[in-house]
């Protein structure tokens, strides 16, 4: 005899694999090591301060005297 298969239950199945298989190919493309990670932050952080460093008048807009 032929096993009996619920078509909801299967379908659900069916997505989640293909869930899973996308969520491993963008992982692969997008995620970022923890040192790569810490890396993007630091040269972040390092191009703000040379922003910061060239501008005319303080943040708070007072002049610089």
């Amino acid at each position: 005899m032929a096993e009996i298969v619920n078509l909801r239950q299967a379908r659900k199945q069916k997505k989640r694999a293909g869930d899973k298989e996308r969520a491993a190919e963008n992982r692969a493309l997008h995620g970022l090591t923890k040192t790569e990670k810490a890396m993007e932050k630091d040269r972040r952080d390092a191009e703000a301060r040379r922003l910061e460093g060239h501008r005319r008048t303080p943040e708070d807009g007072s002049p610089d005297q």
